[in-house]
């Protein structure tokens, strides 16, 4: 046997169709059904924040590919946990990610993951339940259980009388004017005698909001 003509072989060995493509968009579809019901749907119209609608979406989408190719590799589990381990490493310096968006993260990484990996012995429609409780867990922490949850800010005031305690009265109904937000408590921070500031601690129950308007002024 020729061994030049063997390497040719080999090189143009490839395979132009399988029927696995059927189960890739199956799989995507779901997947990417569910991601923007979550991100799309509840996500942005709960913060109406677009800073991280292009990082979920680039993140899920990447992650089931990753994980729907690594499927048909003959590879074990502690290699595929150290590409995945990728992740660990990305961070956003110019701006601190708070909990809540972490948290959507790590939804849309999950449901990626277990959309893509799930063994032929998990249904489609044992998939599609999957995401179905996990999206009804999220619509109803946001919407119903934690929509009375306190959100704190933290501001610098600088009508310095109205921080005594005689006071108090006086300055939650001056930050409501000025803020316009519903609060429901006041603590005072650093006091600055020198400027004549304080640094005042608002907790108050977020509202629905125009979507050009946001209320995330200095924490």
């Amino acid at each position: 046997m020729n061994p030049i003509t063997t390497v040719k072989e080999d090189i143009f060995d490839l395979t132009f169709f399988s029927p696995d493509l059927y189960e890739l968009l199956i799989r995507f579809g779901i997947n990417m059904l569910f991601i923007t019901i979550i991100i799309r749907y509840i996500y942005y119209r709960k913060t109406s924040n677009k800073d991280y609608l292009f990082t979920y979406y680039a993140i899920a989408v990447i992650s089931f590919m990753i994980c729907f190719a690594l499927k048909k590799l003959d590879i074990d589990t502690g290699m595929g946990l150290g590409l995945f381990a990728i992740f660990g490493i990305i961070r956003y310096r110019t701006d601190t990610v708070r909990i809540r968006e972490m948290s959507y993260l790590f939804i849309a990484i999950g449901l990626s993951v277990i959309n893509s990996l799930s063994g032929r012995q998990i249904s489609i429609l044992e998939i599609a339940f999957i995401n179905g409780i996990v999206t009804l867990m999220v619509l109803g922490l946001e919407y119903w259980w934690l929509m009375k949850q306190e959100t704190i800010k933290t501001i610098v005031y600088e009508k310095i009388e109205n921080i005594k305690p005689q006071n108090y009265a006086a300055l939650k109904a001056d930050l409501e004017a000025r803020t316009g937000l519903k609060i429901t408590k006041v603590d005072i921070g650093k006091i600055d005698f020198l400027k004549d500031t304080a640094q005042v601690k608002i907790h108050y129950i977020p509202v629905d909001q125009p979507e050009a308007y946001s209320s995330d002024f200095t924490e």
